[in-house]
C-alpha cells in the first residue's frame, strides 16, 4: 500500500491495476533479496527460515486458521446487515469510490470538487487497492475490508500475546529455530483476540436488566443514579429480557455522560472495537487497529533486543540497526496517515521500549532520557519525510488544547466501560503484589502518579485563568452559562464535583501506580546486563532467565500508557469544532482499550496458569462473571443487527442492492455514471448523516458539495466551500438559463442530476435544462443532463 501510494503520488505509477502490480513486484523483489542474499549477522537466512518453519508449523497453521475463522465470522456478520446508509458509512464509501475514480494521487474529494481529500486516507487507499485487484465495487469492498481488518487484528493480538507468553515461559524460539514450541502459549494466546475484539463493555448486560425492570423502583433508583442516557428512562411494558428499543446497541458507545454545572447534557463518544465492527464503522480508528498492533510488536521486538546495531546521525548515537529504525519510522509515520491521533501512542511505545532496553543493558542514569530523545528525533523526522506528499495538502480542525474544568468521569460509568479489563488488570496486579510479593518502588510510583494528576490539574486551571485574564467578556459569559456568579463560586462548584466523582480517577490510579512501582524497581527494569553489547559485540535478544520478568515489564508499559490516555481527558482535551472532550474521549479511550486489552489478556493467561487453591477458583468465578456480562452485548447485538438472522436484503455483501430495490431508477442512473466519462456532477446538497450526496458517494465523481458539516470538520473551516450550497440551490431553482450557465461554468459542472431528492429539496425549474442541455440518461423520474 505504501509503495503503491508513494509511486502514484510522485507520478511514477498510475492509480490502476498496473500501478498496484508494479508496487507488488517491488515488494516481492525486496523480500526475495532479503531472503536469498546472505548478510553478515545471518549468513544463511534461507535455511534459518526453513528451520524456523519446521519448528513452528503448528503455530503457523494455528494463525492461518484463526485468520480464516475471524474473516469468515465478520464477513457473515456483514452479509447479514450490509447496509451502508447510516451514520458516517456514506462518508467512508465516498472516500473509497473517490480513490477508485481518481486518476492520480492525492485523490479528489468527491464532496468538494476541485479539491483533494483533506483527511488521513491511507486506510481507504489500501481498501481501494484491494477492490481494484479483486474487481469489486466500493460497497462490497467496504464490507470485506471490515472483515479483513477484524481478521488482521485477531492475528496481531494473538501474535503479541504469544510472544509475551513464550518469553514468560523462558523457552522462546532461538535465532536458529531449534527451541521447542511453547504449547501453552499457542493455546493461551487466543485470549488476546478475545479481549481485544469480542469482549465489550457492560451496556448490553445492563440493557437486559433494564428490559426486565430489575432495580427499577421509585423516582430515584439504580438507573437514575447510574445516569446513562436511555437507561435512566422507565422500562417499556410489558417487560421482557431481550432489548428491543430501536438501535439499543448504539448506546454502548455513549455510556460516559457529561453535564455542565447547570445540568445540560453533552454527548461523549466511547466506542470499543466490537461496537466498531458490529456497526461496520470503517473509520480511520478502525482501519488503523492492525497497524497499531504492528507498532506494539515493533516496540516489543525492540524491548527484547531486536534489530541490534550502532547508528550515528548528526551526533546522535543509536543502539539500533537501520532496518529497525526504518521499520519503526514507516509504521509510526504510517499511523499519522492512517489515523493521526495514533502517532503519539505508537511512537511513545517504541521510544520508551527502547529506553527500557537501554536501562536493562547499562543500568539507570539520567543519560537514559537522552537515549529516548536520541531515538525520538530521527524517528519523528524520518516518519515525516516518508509521508511528505500526504502532509502537503492536509489541513485539520485540531487547534491546540483546552481545559476540562467541570467534567470528571464518574467511576460507575468508567467501570461500565472497562469492567472486564479492570477485573483482569487489577487481579493481575494484586497477584504480583500479594501473591508473588514482587518488589516495587512504591514511593517513586506514588510521586509520579500524584504528580501527573496535580500537573494536569494545574495546567487546566492555569489555562482557565489565562482565558479569564485575556478575554474577560468570554469568561463572564461562560461563568453565567455555568450558573456561577463569579470565578470563586465556579471554582468551588467545579472542585466539589471533581471530589464527588473521584472514583473514576482512583480506579485508573490503582492501575497506573502499581504498574509504575513494579516497573520502576531497580531489579525489575535492569534485569540481566548485556555485557557483550557494552564491549561492542552485537546484541542478541534477551531470552535468558529474566525474560519472564521482561514480559511483565512490557505489559506494565502498556498499562501505564493506557492509564495516561484515560487520565488526560479528565483535565484537558484537544480543541476541535465540537468544543468539548467528545472526540478526545473517543480517540483516547479507544487507544487505551487496545493497550489495556493486550495487558489484560496477558494477566489472565498468567493467573490461569499460576493461581492455585481458593484464589484460583475465586478468580475464575469473578472472571467468568465479567466475561458473561461483557459478552452479552455481542451475542444480543448480532441477533438484533441481522434482524434475527433474517436480513432484509438477503445474505449479501453488496449494499448497492438496497438502492436497486428501493429506487431502481436511481440505481440505473448510478450505474450509468460509473461508466460515463469523468466530470463534476451537480446534485442536491443537504446536512450530514442524511441521504444527500448519494450520487457522488456511489459513483466517485466529484460533486460541487456533499456534506457541508463534514467538509468543515476535515478542513478546519468552511471557507473552501464559499457559496457552493447557495449556488447549487440557485442552479436548480432559477428559471434564468444565463444564471444557471454561469454556475455551470464556475464549477466546471459536466452532469446535472435531477431526481426525487432534488425535486423535494428545491423548486426545480427543469425547463431551462431541457431547452439548453442534452439529456444523456432518463429513466422514471431521474434525468441526467450534460452541460454544453
Amino acid at each position: 500500500g505504501y509503495v503503491f501510494w508513494l509511486g502514484t503520488s510522485l507520478g511514477l505509477s498510475q492509480n490502476n491495476v498496473g500501478g498496484i502490480l508494479f508496487a507488488l513486484l517491488i515488494l516481492i523483489g525486496l523480500s526475495l533479496t532479503s531472503l536469498f542474499f546472505p548478510q553478515s549477522e545471518i549468513p544463511d537466512r534461507t535455511s534459518q527460515f526453513l528451520s524456523w518453519l519446521r519448528q513452528n508449523l503448528r503455530l503457523v497453521i494455528t494463525v492461518e486458521i484463526l485468520f480464516l475463522l475471524a474473516f469468515a465470522f465478520l464477513a457473515v456478520l456483514r452479509a447479514g446487515n450490509p447496509e451502508l446508509d447510516n451514520a458516517e458509512k456514506p462518508m467512508e464509501l465516498m472516500f473509497i469510490n473517490s480513490i477508485l475514480r481518481s486518476p492520480t494521487f492525492p485523490p479528489h474529494d468527491s464532496w468538494l470538487s476541485g479539491y483533494a481529500i483533506s483527511y488521513y486516507y491511507m486506510g481507504y487507499v489500501m481498501t481501494a487497492m484491494l477492490a481494484m485487484l479483486a474487481g469489486l465495487t466500493g460497497s462490497i469492498a467496504h464490507n470485506l475490508m471490515t472483515a479483513m481488518i477484524f481478521a488482521l487484528a485477531a492475528i496481531g493480538a494473538y501474535g503479541i500475546l504469544y510472544d509475551l507468553l513464550a518469553a514468560q515461559e523462558s523457552i522462546a524460539s532461538k535465532p536458529n529455530g531449534a527451541a521447542p514450541i511453547p504449547k501453552s502459549a499457542v493455546g493461551f494466546a487466543f485470549i488476546g483476540p478475545l479481549f481485544l475484539l469480542l469482549v465489550s463493555n457492560l451496556e448490553g448486560f445492563l440493557e437486559v436488566l433494564h428490559r426486565m425492570g430489575i432495580f427499577w423502583s421509585g423516582a430515584h433508583n439504580f438507573w437514575t443514579w447510574l445516569g446513562i442516557k436511555d437507561l435512566s428512562d422507565p422500562p417499556a411494558y410489558p417487560l421482557g429480557w431481550i432489548p428491543d428499543r430501536f438501535w439499543w446497541w448504539w448506546r454502548a458507545s455513549r455510556v460516559i455522560s457529561d453535564y455542565d454545572l447547570t445540568g445540560n447534557f453533552r454527548e461523549v463518544i466511547d466506542e470499543f472495537p466490537f461496537f466498531s465492527f458490529l456497526h461496520a464503522d470503517l473509520h480511520p480508528h478502525v482501519l488503523a487497529i492492525p497497524f497499531n498492533l504492528l507498532a506494539v510488536a515493533i516496540a516489543l521486538n525492540v524491548f527484547f533486543g531486536g534489530w541490534p546495531g550502532d547508528i550515528s546521525i548528526f551526533g546522535l548515537r543509536l543502539k539500533i540497526s537501520w532496518g529497525g529504525l526504518c521499520a519503526a519510522a514507516l509504521t509510526v509515520g504510517g499511523l499519522a496517515f492512517l489515523n493521526t491521533w495514533d502517532i503519539l501512542v505508537g511512537a511513545a511505545l517504541i521510544v520508551f521500549a527502547y529506553g527500557l532496553l537501554r536501562v536493562r543493558m547499562d543500568g539507570w542514569s539520567w543519560g537514559r532520557l537522552l537515549d529516548v530523545f536520541e531515538l525520538a528525533v530521527p524517528l519523528g523526522v524520518l516518519g515525516f519525510v516518508l509521508y511528505v506528499p500526504f502532509y502537503v495538502g492536509f489541513s485539520s480542525q485540531a487547534g491546540g488544547i483546552l481545559p476540562n474544568l467541570t467534567n470528571p468521569t464518574r467511576g460507575a460509568q468508567l467501570w461500565v466501560m472497562f469492567c472486564p479489563l479492570f477485573v483482569a488488570l487489577l487481579g493481575y496486579l494484586l497477584y504480583l503484589w500479594r501473591g508473588q510479593r514482587r518488589a516495587a518502588n512504591w514511593g517513586l510510583a506514588l510521586v509520579i502518579g500524584a504528580g501527573l494528576v496535580v500537573l494536569l490539574w494545574a495546567v487546566s486551571w492555569t489555562m482557565g485563568w489565562l482565558a479569564f485574564r485575556l478575554d474577560p467578556g468570554f469568561a463572564v459569559q461562560y461563568l453565567g452559562s455555568q450558573g456561577a456568579v463569579d470565578a470563586a463560586a465556579f471554582f468551588g462548584a467545579a472542585m466539589a464535583r471533581r471530589f464527588f466523582y473521584v472514583g473514576g480517577l482512583l480506579t485508573v490510579l490503582a492501575i497506573l501506580i502499581p504498574s509504575l512501582a513494579f516497573l520502576a524497581h531497580r531489579t525489575g527494569i535492569e534485569g540481566t546486563q548485556d555485557v557483550a553489547s557494552r564491549e561492542g559485540a552485537p546484541r542478541v535478544p534477551d531470552h535468558g532467565s529474566d525474560s519472564g520478568n521482561q514480559s511483565a515489564n512490557f505489559t506494565f508499559l502498556l498499562m501505564i500508557l493506557g492509564s495516561v490516555l484515560v487520565i488526560a481527558p479528565e483535565f484537558v482535551f484537544l480543541r476541535d469544532q465540537f468544543a468539548s472532550r467528545l472526540n478526545t474521549i473517543f480517540k483516547f479511550y479507544y487507544q487505551s482499550w487496545l493497550l489495556w486489552s493486550l495487558a489484560a489478556a496477558f494477566g489472565v493467561a498468567v493467573l490461569l496458569q499460576n493461581l492455585r487453591g481458593v484464589w484460583e477458583w475465586f478468580f475464575r468465578v469473578i472472571l467468568a462473571l465479567a466475561l458473561f456480562m461483557s459478552l452479552a452485548y455481542p451475542v444480543l447485538a448480532i441477533y438484533n443487527k441481522t434482524n434475527g438472522f433474517n436480513p432484509t436484503l438477503g445474505w449479501t455483501l453488496d449494499d448497492f442492492r438496497r438502492i436497486q430495490r428501493s429506487n431502481p431508477d436511481e440505481a440505473a442512473a448510478i450505474l450509468w455514471l460509473r461508466s460515463a466519462p469523468d466530470g463534476v456532477v451537480a446534485e442536491a446538497v443537504g446536512g450530514s448523516y442524511s441521504g444527500y450526496a448519494r450520487i457522488s458517494e456511489y459513483t466517485g465523481l466529484p460533486a460541487v458539495l456533499g456534506w457541508p458539516g463534514h467538509e468543515s470538520q476535515w478542513r478546519g473551516a468552511s471557507d473552501p466551500q464559499g457559496t457552493r450550497q447557495g449556488d447549487i440551490a440557485s442552479l436548480y431553482s432559477t428559471p434564468n438559463w444565463k444564471e444557471a450557465l454561469a454556475i455551470l461554468n464556475k464549477y466546471d459542472i459536466r452532469y446535472v442530476y435531477v431526481g426525487g431528492l432534488e425535486r423535494s429539496t428545491y423548486a426545480v425549474q427543469e425547463e431551462k435544462f431541457q431547452a439548453n442541455m442534452q439529456p444523456v440518461f432518463q429513466q422514471g423520474d431521474v434525468t441526467i443532463y450534460q452541460a454544453p
